[in-house]
């Protein structure tokens, strides 16, 4: 058994905007970058499962144009609530002091916390992982990062720390006795991403 964590490639959005859940395209390097993805990717998938957000949607049908593509809603980012599409510094500090402090347990307003996050994609990855057959999933950062923490045993709060993933990154996770082992395909360095105000 192989799963193929896949994802998504940069998305069109200014950089500061805090999204998670909001349907952004994706910009003109896609095709540049799927090609570095395929290029990591084995022949024989046999299934597939994709956010249906359209940054993931797009290139799960560009990858694999001849799989019927299995669209799971729990496979989508963070749900940001209320502050869906701000900039994160437009975000009175408030309103998002708690959730800075605490963001594993505090929801977002309106949203989700990592916590949420979490059960609902670990729920759906142990589902797929039950089938025998080659599998990718293409996905979110987030929900990337929940499988990783999981399978290693790495708790939440360390889990930005302990897992850098780049827009269009591949990890390969394997079965290995009762757990998984992961190994990182492709992972290039991509411009800095910024998913909390800036340092005053």
């Amino acid at each position: 058994m192989s799963i193929y964590l896949i994802r998504h490639t940069a998305p069109l959005i200014e950089k500061g905007t805090c999204y998670g859940q909001a349907d952004i395209d994706v910009k003109d390097s896609f095709h540049a970058e799927a090609a570095i993805i395929r290029n990591v990717l084995p022949g024989e998938i046999s299934s597939v499962y994709s956010s249906p957000l359209q940054r993931c949607s797009k290139l799960a049908e560009h990858l694999f144009p001849e799989i019927d593509i299995n669209w799971e809603h729990q496979l989508k980012e963070i749900n940001c609530g209320e502050w869906e599409l701000l900039k994160w510094d437009d975000i009175p500090a408030d309103v998002i002091d708690p959730w800075m402090k605490d963001y594993v347990n505090v929801r977002i307003p309106g949203g989700e916390n990592y916590i949420d996050l979490y059960t609902r994609v670990i729920e759906t990855f142990l589902r797929i992982a039950s089938e025998p057959e080659p599998t990718a999933v293409v996905t979110h950062g987030g929900v990337i990062r929940s499988i990783l923490a999981h399978i290693t045993g790495t708790a939440l709060l360390d889990s930005f720390g302990a897992f850098s993933l780049h827009y269009g990154c591949v990890i390969r996770i394997s079965r290995k006795g009762d757990g998984f082992v992961h190994e990182p395909l492709s992972n290039i360095p991509t411009p800095k991403e910024q998913h909390k105000p800036s340092p005053k």
